[in-house]
């Protein structure tokens, strides 16, 4: 009897964890991705392309790992390149947000040189 309700308990708990994932989040295959950016790890610059939308609404800010932001674009045309001379080389993190500030995307690209 223990054996079975240990069965059900872990059936419960794998069943609960794996629904609580967002569909829209970057681990989840398939999830929906407002902007593709390329190449990870950069050089000397990067690219950021909208998959969804071609909204201008949005601003990019770029933060360097410290959290100081370094990068900052609004009104985002389709493709965006952006010149990455003047970096340090390490990890940055990206934020797309939307016109009243809320976080829709982020994620992180390295820079190496």
């Amino acid at each position: 009897m223990k054996k079975l309700l240990l069965i059900f308990s872990l059936i419960f708990i794998w069943g609960f964890s794996s629904t609580a994932q967002s569909k829209n989040s970057p681990d989840v295959p398939g999830s929906l991705r407002y902007i593709k950016f390329y190449p990870n790890p950069a050089t000397s610059a990067i690219n950021f392309d909208f998959q969804r939308s071609s909204n201008t609404d949005f601003t990019l800010f770029i933060f360097n790992f410290m959290g100081k932001k370094v990068f900052e674009q609004k009104n985002l045309p389709g493709h965006t390149t952006i010149n990455l001379d003047n970096f340090y080389r390490g990890v940055y993190i990206y934020q797309l947000r939307n016109k009243n500030g809320l976080i829709i995307e982020s994620g992180k690209f390295q820079l190496i040189k």
